[in-house]
């Protein structure tokens, strides 16, 4: 494993390494951050923070009077990303749910041994207890990290109204480079900026194709599962069938009820799940689950989202950068399209931080962000089209990977830090 970067350190565990990298004096900067979700929010904090001498706009389509608290769509986020939403002190830690352990199986056919554990089926298991950290990542709804990140902006923004400008209700119709040291931003009127982040992603359906695209010809079904009493707490499960992947992803308890959160895909040639009532969903569900789960007591509306890759090839584009979702559209098998995204915005403004011109620190981010990055892209893209394939053997091959995995504490032990902090 090669050395922690400066971002990885960063975003790590110990307590100064966060404020360490943004000491001293930072450079004049008028910054165009477009897109008020996650991503963007976070780093228009971080621009706010340690950018002091930065004027920074944030535009987004919605009104800023728009409630966001209750969107419910899931969010996995992991151990880096965790960190540094505390270290911005907007970590809502009473609506989000720890993930304490990862568990990824292999549903039959399959290989069995008494030597793959109690299941007899070739598993992996990563805890937070054997990576020495108090949780692996933590799960909860979009609108419950929307919400606090969006009230800080507002806090500091109306503390520093000329520096920090919130521009919502505006949407952005269009950015040009005519410029080599400007962008220009469209938004009702034209102004010029040193620099546009692009933080508007969407899902795959609705994006306008980049430089690399497959359709995976897939469906995520995803909404949310009531679990048994007796269930484990903050576990996610991975389980690879025949159709795709499914994933439970723990959620807080709501009325006495222990949850999860579903993503279930499956080939869109074979898919009968809109056909199924939710006794037979949950009856399929149920059957291609691990033991260990415990009897699943019931199940929520569903929603369907078509799946692909679509990325661009670079992250910077002139005096234009995308991050998260503008810059690449993942399959939800390795759960990592948001973390990315914040990894990014903590790279960026670092590097403006430490860079006084714009170029020399857009280079740097792009030459530190592509292991990372491109380690994500290519794994999820190998994984998520082998479930397209039907050769002989393959769950064998898949189950022995597992097994490996699960054998070699060293293998797995690079797995979980990739896991928790994005490739080193």
């Amino acid at each position: 494993m090669s050395q922690p970067s400066d971002t990885d350190a960063a975003v790590a565990v110990t307590p100064d390494a966060f404020d360490a990298a943004f000491d001293g004096q930072a450079p004049a900067l008028r910054l165009a951050v477009i897109g008020a979700g996650p991503a963007g929010l976070a780093l228009a904090l971080l621009a706010a923070h340690y950018l002091p001498r930065a004027q920074v706009s944030l535009f987004d389509a919605r009104p800023i009077e728009r409630d966001v608290s209750g969107d419910p769509r899931t969010l996995a986020l992991s151990l880096g990303s965790v960190q540094l939403l505390q270290r911005l002190r907007v970590w809502p830690a009473a609506q989000a749910q720890a993930i304490r352990e990862v568990h990824v199986s292999q549903a039959p056919p399959t290989l069995s041994s008494p030597w793959f554990g109690p299941s007899g089926e070739p598993e992996v298991r990563i805890t937070a207890a054997e990576q020495a950290v108090p949780q692996l990542g933590a799960v909860l709804p979009y609108g419950q990290l929307v919400a606090p990140l969006q009230a800080a902006w507002q806090q500091v923004s109306a503390q520093e109204p000329k520096r920090l400008i919130s521009r919502f209700g505006q949407a952005v119709d269009g950015i040009k480079q005519d410029r080599p040291d400007e962008v220009e931003v469209d938004a009702g009127i034209a102004e010029r900026f040193d620099l546009a982040v692009v933080a508007e992603g969407g899902v795959f359906s609705e994006q306008a194709r980049k430089s690399l695209t497959r359709d995976y010809r897939q469906n995520a079904w995803v909404g949310t599962v009531t679990l048994s009493a007796g269930s484990p707490v903050g576990v996610a499960y991975e389980r690879f069938t025949r159709r795709g992947p499914l994933a439970l992803l723990p959620l807080p308890d709501r009325d006495g009820q222990r949850r999860a959160a579903l993503v279930w895909c499956q080939q869109q040639d074979e898919d009968e799940v809109a056909g199924l009532t939710d006794a037979q969903r949950l009856a399929v569900i149920q059957h291609q689950l691990p033991d260990r789960v415990g009897p699943l007591q019931g199940i929520g509306p569903l929603k369907c989202f078509p799946l692909g890759l679509n990325a661009e090839r670079t992250l910077v584009e002139g005096r234009r950068i995308r991050i998260g979702n503008a810059a690449q559209t993942l399959h939800p098998v390795a759960g990592q399209g948001l973390n990315l995204g914040l990894r990014d915005a903590f790279a960026l403004v670092e590097a403006l931080r430490r860079h006084p011109q714009v170029d020399v620190a857009l280079r740097r981010v792009e030459w530190q962000r592509a292991p990372d990055r491109w380690a994500t892209i290519l794994t999820t893209d190998f994984l998520a089209r082998t479930f397209a394939w039907r050769w002989p053997g393959l769950p064998a091959a898949r189950g022995l990977g597992l097994a490996a995995l699960q054998a070699l504490p060293p293998l797995k032990r690079a797995l979980a830090g990739q896991m928790m902090f994005g490739r080193r």
